[in-house]
């Protein structure tokens, strides 16, 4: 049983909601941010608000945090943002392509954050979370979604059926193509989704681990009924569409090819490739301008533990710790992770054309795997999951006054 609130939200306007929604902050560059905020009515403003301040301002400084929380008052008193009068859900629509997956946006317990009901994989890093913290701490309002999965539920499908069947607040296809759309659920249905979250066991955070470590944070300052809950949108685990995380080395740790790669046959089967691996325990590795499959010899995984498990650990324990010296992937500046949404040739380009030793395209981690890893208490390794598309920020917001 979990404890998923409704709320009042505060959104866009329904007939600007195409000029408020925005990628999420930390996906952007400055530059690309600054050309966001050429239009009024984005987002940015309140998610990178340095953009509003003089060239150089930290992104992180008191001064960014209330300037954000001006812009986000501006935004209510001139109708660009509006509060709904009662709690509800809502439904959170993306089509991307041919996938398409609903969510519902709501108030999840800090109480269960802490008591790993919902379930955490990572680990985070102070100087995010303390970002996050007073961004949500000044601004008096979470802002952004974090993206939490669950075990798909027969009675929350066909709740998800039946409101988004009805006409929507807005629908929008946003300049990377991708459809977004929301939907509030009627009076008459908020119990019926509140008893079928009642059902779930459990909650997985997909992403989002700096915000819910900050929401955590923040009620532990306040101690009051509002930060009791934070802001998040639940998906059911069937919709979701992970992509690789791939790996991109820059050199060979001092090795010659013919040296690396008789490492590589020592710890792997190895045969003519392709870019994208088919199968699970699969590698594609690029070197020299050809694709090979790699695949860990019997014996070289330990399939009882749900960490070691996963290709990406294989990789990181058979090959890219002893062999090419990347002990530590948090910290090396040895080794780039590209996100699976820009395919196999972003790694061909970083070997033949920027100098990149050798590239590593994955295979996508399994939702199941992070369920069994998050269910152990344990914690994956960096950049195991790369999830397509983004949830955008600015679609609902929660007030903490």
């Amino acid at each position: 049983m979990v404890d998923v609130q409704p709320f009042s939200g505060i959104r866009p306007r329904d007939d600007i909601a195409h000029q408020v929604i925005a990628p999420p902050y930390d996906v952007l560059t400055l530059e690309e941010a600054q050309a966001l905020a050429k239009n009024e009515k984005s987002f940015v403003h309140i998610t990178r608000s340095e953009v509003d301040l003089p060239a150089g301002t930290d992104a992180h400084s008191e001064a960014a945090y209330l300037k954000a929380r001006d812009n986000l008052d501006q935004m209510l008193s001139d109708g660009t943002l509006m509060q709904d009068d009662e709690p509800t859900y809502y439904f959170y629509g993306q089509k991307m392509g041919e996938h398409r997956q609903v969510g519902i946006i709501a108030a999840c317990s800090v109480a269960e954050y802490d008591k790993n009901i919902i379930k955490k994989h990572e680990y985070t890093r102070p100087d995010k979370e303390d970002d996050r913290t007073e961004h949500m701490d000044i601004i008096n309002r979470q802002v952004g979604l974090v993206f939490l999965a669950y075990r798909a539920h027969r009675g929350l499908r066909a709740l998800t059926k039946t409101i988004t069947s009805e006409e929507p607040c807005w629908s929008v296809t946003t300049e990377d193509g991708v459809e977004h759309t929301l939907w509030k659920t009627p009076p008459g249905r908020v119990q019926d989704v509140r008893r079928a979250f009642d059902e779930l066991p459990a909650l997985y955070i997909a992403d989002g681990h700096h915000r819910s470590a900050a929401a955590s944070r923040v009620h532990a300052r306040r101690m009051d009924d509002r930060s009791a809950y934070f802001l998040a949108g639940l998906f059911p685990d069937d919709e979701l569409q992970v992509l690789a995380y791939n790996r991109v080395v820059h050199d060979l740790n001092g090795l010659d090819r013919d040296a690396f790669m008789a490492a590589v046959d020592e710890r792997f089967h190895r045969s003519q490739g392709v870019p994208v691996p088919a199968h699970v325990r699969d590698i594609s590795m690029y070197i020299g301008g050809e694709w090979w499959t790699i695949r860990p010899r019997a014996g070289q995984v330990v399939e009882q533990d749900p960490v070691a498990a996963l290709d990406v650990s294989a990789l990181q324990d058979l090959l890219l710790a002893p062999v090419l010296g990347i002990d530590n992937p948090r910290t090396s500046t040895r080794i780039d992770f590209v996100g699976g949404i820009r395919g196999p040739d972003a790694l061909v380009d970083a070997v033949d054309n920027q100098g990149k030793a050798v590239a590593f395209h994955m295979y996508p981690t399994p939702l199941e795997q992070l369920f069994l890893v998050a269910d152990k208490d344990k914690v994956m390794p960096p950049k195991s999951t790369w999830f397509e598309p983004k949830l955008r920020e600015g679609v609902v917001i929660r007030s903490l006054v």
